[in-house]
């Protein structure tokens, strides 16, 4: 019987820094053969552009791209057929990593990797919860009870981060580098105080995670008995009203630990369109070539006055010919020029040839009329 791939999910708020550390990872791989799976809210698939540029044509890197929602949850039939596609040439693959959504729970694709079409398969390694170390610190996701106008945005975005730190194994500290020693023991001391079953917290100075703390953990992986490896998939999901899976004797702790396993209740969880409608994203377009200076102030004067969370996107400036890449968390916006040879793909049959820019914007109850005329009037273009 052969052994079941390993898969490592990766998780975070918007922005976190997941496909940088995913990056990374990738290039520190050794010599393992890996299947990325990269999930995205918005429609277009930013991030699987920005890790084929890092696999840069390794046939022993493939990278699947899910934009248009979240996998695994809801009405989502595209993730199960992808995971059967890679068992098919499993002799080919070591380890699966997989990035969700910054508004998605690891519990969607936790329960179908228990599931019958994949159980015997695949095995879940672990679960990585990447933080943006920084907005932790500033209160950037803690509960509010001011009952003004922002509590349901700050209650919303409180409630998606516990619940990710909730299903973690491993809680990683990200964009740490200004950070002093007493910070770090702040928001460590955060960290347990909300998620008191996190295994292991781990630091990423440079985004950077040795991969020995992120592939081949084995948390999930069934103890040997009477010398042969028998696994014990969870026959039956709990509902919402369930405690913590009943028997975990048979699972395993990590490797240089020798704790028990970190077992996990998932609750049934519905797809946050019909949870929290409240999430949006939509993309703007612009024909018109950008100054860089005036776009950046644009999209973090629009990041101020508008409850966006993340913005994204492939622009064409008046300065260069090269493809520029924007990354905006709330109203950190930087704008850095791509490599050579990268490019920033139609994501729609619809999009003429002329678009020259695209921007996905994510946050909650975001008006895209009123973040289109707040960037027109900014940049002087025209973004629709």
């Amino acid at each position: 019987m052969q052994s079941p791939i390993p898969v490592t999910i990766v998780t975070g708020f918007l922005g976190s820094g997941k496909t940088t550390l995913l990056s990374g990872l990738v290039k520190r791989r050794q010599r393992r053969r890996l299947a990325l799976l990269i999930n995205e809210f918005g429609e277009m698939a930013i991030d699987g552009v920005l890790m084929r540029d890092v696999a840069d044509g390794d046939d022993h890197i493939r990278i699947h791209d899910f934009p248009h929602g979240l996998i695994a949850y809801g009405n989502d039939d595209s993730f199960i057929p992808a995971m059967l596609k890679i068992a098919e040439r499993r002799a080919n693959v070591d380890h699966v990593l997989i990035e969700t959504s910054g508004l998605a729970l690891p519990t969607g694709v936790m329960e179908l990797l228990q599931g019958p079409e994949l159980v015997a398969t695949f095995v879940l390694d672990a679960t990585l919860a990447v933080v943006d170390t920084p907005l932790l610190l500033a209160d950037a996701f803690e509960h509010s009870a001011t009952g003004d106008t922002t509590e349901s945005v700050s209650n919303s975005i409180a409630t998606v981060f516990d619940q990710q730190l909730a299903y973690a194994d491993v809680v990683v500290l990200n964009k740490i580098d200004a950070l002093d020693e007493s910070a770090l023991l702040e928001a460590e001391s955060r960290v347990r105080a909300r998620a008191s079953n996190v295994r292991f917290l781990e630091l990423a100075y440079n985004a950077q995670l040795d991969i020995r703390l992120a592939l081949g953990l084995r948390l999930h992986q069934a103890k040997e008995l009477a010398h042969n490896h028998t696994y014990a998939p969870v026959v039956q999901m709990p509902t919402s009203d369930s405690a913590l899976l009943p028997h975990q004797s048979v699972l395993n702790g990590h490797a240089h630990s020798g704790m028990a396993a970190h077992s996990h209740g998932l609750a049934t969880h519905k797809h946050f369109h019909e949870q929290d409608p409240g999430w949006m994203s939509f993309t703007l377009r612009s024909v018109s070539r950008q100054s860089v200076e005036k776009l950046k102030a644009a999209v973090t004067a629009a990041s101020r006055s508008a409850p966006i969370l993340r913005s994204k996107g492939f622009i064409r400036t008046s300065d260069s010919p090269k493809v520029w890449l924007l990354q905006g968390v709330r109203t950190r916006v930087t704008i850095c020029e791509m490599a050579e040879g990268s490019a920033a793909p139609s994501t729609q049959a619809s999009v003429q040839p002329s678009v020259q820019s695209e921007l996905v914007f994510i946050g909650y109850h975001l008006r895209r009329a009123e973040v289109a005329e707040m960037l027109s009037n900014l940049t002087g273009t025209i973004w629709k």
